[in-house]
């Protein structure tokens, strides 16, 4: 499978933005060259998927749709991911689409109520029937990630061929575990949040208010990434990118582009500006910048050189 550079995460559908607003920014994206949208059947109670799918509409074939089910469950077997959601939730996704398959299916959140072994049965017999291409996990451990990968192999069944997981200059704690066994599977990374909430933007600085309207403005679960220490990395690259000529929107999702794992960055947008500024922001970075980059996102004390 292959996906833009730049991905479009569709979680302000239906939430932040409207109809003719997701319409304008899919049209923007499909001009810029984004080939990969990504979407959730939780996503403003599944307006997202049908805002998706009908501003797609006869391109549909030209790019890769992603969504995800196994949301938190609300009462026996209304969420979660055992067979009966799984079947159930990718008819309603494939409905609320549009479409008669979906091309990247993921498992949105570890389910400790069900065997890892049903849930991926249940999503092999999806890609047999043809409903699937390709399915993923989100928010999974490295653990999970090979546990998951020795029952798909023992049992010859589809395999995990990607993960998302929270990554930015501000968050980098699957550095540690997650990335490295997504590496030793082969599993494509797909970074989500990567401006950690806009934090990452450049718009905001420490001790200003935040802009009316903004991301982080929303309420404490977004503003709670707005620490001292994350601004301290802010600053650190900010500073680190000024000195080149360039910004810190462009170097926080070009260091993610450039790790060896991840084929695409996940971008949210509520506006066509917003998506062409996001889609040229990517540039290449040399190696020396990268480990430059690298070293200054870190929490407390840097290293000198």
């Amino acid at each position: 499978m292959k996906v833009s550079e730049v991905g479009l995460g569709c979680n302000n559908f239906g939430m932040r933005i409207d109809e003719p607003a997701a319409h304008k920014v899919v049209g923007a994206a499909l001009d810029a060259g984004v080939t990969f949208f990504d979407t959730a059947d939780m996503y403003g109670g599944g307006r997202s998927e049908e805002m998706l799918g009908r501003a797609l509409g006869a391109r549909r074939d030209d790019v890769v749709v992603a969504t995800k089910f196994g949301a938190p469950a609300k009462g026996p077997y209304g969420g979660g991911a055992s067979r009966r959601h799984v079947m159930r939730a990718c008819e309603a996704s494939l409905r609320r689409l549009g479409t008669d398959h979906i091309d990247l299916y993921y498992l949105h959140f570890p389910d400790a109520d069900t065997p890892l072994d049903e849930t991926l049965s249940a999503l092999d017999d999806l890609v047999r029937q043809g409903k699937v291409r390709y399915i993923a996990n989100s928010n999974l451990a490295g653990w999970q990630l090979v546990d998951a990968d020795h029952i798909a192999r023992n049992a010859n069944s589809a395999r995990f061929i990607a993960t998302q997981l929270e990554w930015s200059l501000v968050n980098r704690d699957v550095e540690r575990d997650t990335v490295p066994a997504a590496r030793h599977l082969g599993l494509g990374v797909i970074p989500y949040f990567p401006l950690a909430s806009g934090l990452l933007s450049g718009k905001y600085r420490r001790g200003e208010d935040f802009p009316e309207g903004s991301r982080l403005a929303a309420g404490p679960w977004f503003a709670s990434v707005a620490t001292d220490e994350n601004f301290a990395i802010v600053e650190r690259v900010t500073a680190y990118a000024e000195e080149r000529g360039r910004t810190l929107l462009q170097l926080a999702l070009s260091w993610l582009a450039a790790q060896p794992e991840v084929p695409s960055v996940l971008v949210g947008a509520t506006s066509a500006e917003q998506v062409v500024a996001n889609a040229e922001a990517f540039v290449e970075l040399s190696a020396e910048e990268v480990a430059g980059i690298a070293r200054l996102a870190v929490k407390g004390p840097v290293e000198e050189g």
